[in-house]
């Protein structure tokens, strides 16, 4: 079990409490493999119970108290962040600085959803501007969509999370969770804080448990009106399939480009790429992994490049020195492992990492990508970039654009100008200039196009996700 004092919740959250489950699983270290926690699971019998808890809070309470329950929330996640920060290091193996960014960020959530139940509003229609119109008054209002199913991967445990439930909140929807069941503890922490919010009992489930099992009966739920899914793009894209009139909201991976131009601050562009490329271990939908440099710069480029990753220190994620740890299980290790295998023999090399250190991938980069390869057309999610060259800047676009998915993108240029003109090919949602694509700001519309997703969120736009409008017309006699 965790040790005090970072021990915490560990059954599910149901009716406002927490409860024993059906069954168990083992939450374990992915750095030391050890045991964690036995945390309870469930299965379509609790998922029902939590829909039924749920449907009670319909019609929801009025948003001051929602901003207020997440205000409130927010002051607790923050003077609790070392705890929660210590937990994710414990269960998804992220460097310790890394977890306390997130728990910051999960403030940072919570404190934009509850300005949004704040300020969540309708529009006035110009019905006066048609002649239908004369004498009549028209407005939009925001109605809460029902109840939310929400299923969550393990890389932001805590702060994913709060991307779905917060705004739902928010928006006045009960809702229920299935976190990752590698990484459900985050998740409880987060609900048992709610609770202590002053959320009502119901508003908020969270049942653990595999995907097959607890996510298809939250998915397949008739008085589930919306699900809102990260993860990767077969399991989502089979979500909206399996229920094509429900709102299934979808925010998947990447294989996440840069450019580099000739003019580009090249020991800038290395630094930030070797930071933000290798954060958890590249265990991020929006981890740099192509890299399209300029020929004319490529050579100083990549040394520049191995040198500053070559800096990174690999280790024990609870080690305040640690920039990159595990990746979250052994098959992910040995699939990572393969594809640069891959790589290498379809003539990428290596030009530092690929090895393994204390039963850690070092963080690798190669150089001589092609578009075939698996760490260039797939999702690495591991600790891998790889590097190609390119003559004209119309060839990098186009390789960039040459994949499925189409989250964020990102140039690093000293002319601005030319790159806002580039960022409209760029067949991405996001494009982030001079900076890493692996950026992200908690109020920021964050989504994909393509294979990438379908939503976008930030708690302004999930929060209106959410909603159905409603349309009220007044007819006003004359005088």
């Amino acid at each position: 079990m965790i040790p005090s004092p970072l021990s915490g919740p560990t059954g599910l959250f149901l009716g406002g409490r927490f409860v024993a489950g059906s069954g168990t699983i083992a939450v374990r270290s992915p750095y030391s493999g050890e045991l964690i926690a036995e945390v309870s699971t469930g299965g379509s019998a609790e998922i029902d119970r939590a829909v039924r808890d749920a449907a009670r809070h319909l019609p929801p309470l009025p948003a001051a108290d929602r901003a207020r329950i997440l205000e409130r929330a927010a002051h607790l996640v923050a003077d609790r962040a070392e705890r929660f920060a210590q937990v994710i290091c414990a269960e998804a193996g992220k460097p310790i600085r890394q977890a306390r960014g997130e728990v910051m960020r999960c403030v940072d959530t919570l404190t934009f959803s509850a300005a949004e139940a704040r300020t969540l509003a309708g529009e006035m229609v110009p019905l006066g501007a048609s002649a239908a119109g004369a004498g009549k008054i028209g407005f939009v209002v925001y109605a809460p969509i029902g109840i939310v199913g929400a299923i969550t991967p393990f890389n932001f445990p805590l702060n994913l999370v709060a991307h779905k439930v917060a705004p739902a909140i928010a928006a006045g929807c009960p809702v229920v969770l299935k976190p990752a069941e590698k990484t459900p503890l985050s998740a409880l922490l987060l609900a048992e804080a709610l609770a202590d919010a002053g959320l009502p009992a119901g508003a908020l489930g969270v049942v653990t448990g595999d995907g097959p099992t607890v996510g298809t009966a939250l998915v397949e739920h008739p008085d589930v009106a919306m699900i809102s899914f990260t993860g990767s793009a077969p399991v989502g894209w089979g979500i909206r399939e399996r229920v094509p009139r429900k709102h299934v909201a979808l925010e998947l991976g990447n294989s996440t480009p840069v450019i580099v131009t000739e003019d580009a601050d090249l020991d800038t562009a290395a630094a930030k790429i070797a930071s933000s490329g290798f954060t958890h271990a590249g265990q991020s939908c929006i981890s740099v992994q192509r890299i399209y440099v300029q020929e004319r710069i490529h050579d100083e480029f990549c040394a520049k490049l191995a040198g500053a990753v070559e800096r990174l220190v690999v280790g024990d994620p609870a080690d305040e020195a640690t920039d990159v740890g595990p990746v979250i299980t052994p098959e992910s290790y040995q699939r990572v492992r393969d594809w640069i295998d891959e790589a290498v023999a379809a003539g990428a090399k290596i030009l530092t990492g690929g090895r393994s250190r204390g039963g850690l991938l070092e963080p690798t980069v190669l150089d001589g990508i092609t578009p075939t390869m698996n760490v260039t057309c797939r999702e690495v999610f591991g600790p891998v970039v790889g590097v190609a060259s390119y003559h004209a800047i119309d060839g990098a676009i186009a390789l960039c654009n040459a994949t499925p998915f189409g989250l964020q993108a990102a140039i690093f240029t000293r002319r601005t100008d030319a790159a806002l003109a580039w960022a409209r090919q760029l067949e991405f949602a996001g494009v982030i200039i001079n900076e890493t694509p692996t950026f992200r700001a908690d109020q920021q519309p964050y989504g994909g196009i393509k294979e990438s997703g379908n939503t976008r969120e930030g708690p302004h736009y999930a929060v209106r996700s959410m909603c159905e409008q409603r349309l009220v017309i007044l007819n006003i006699p004359e005088a």
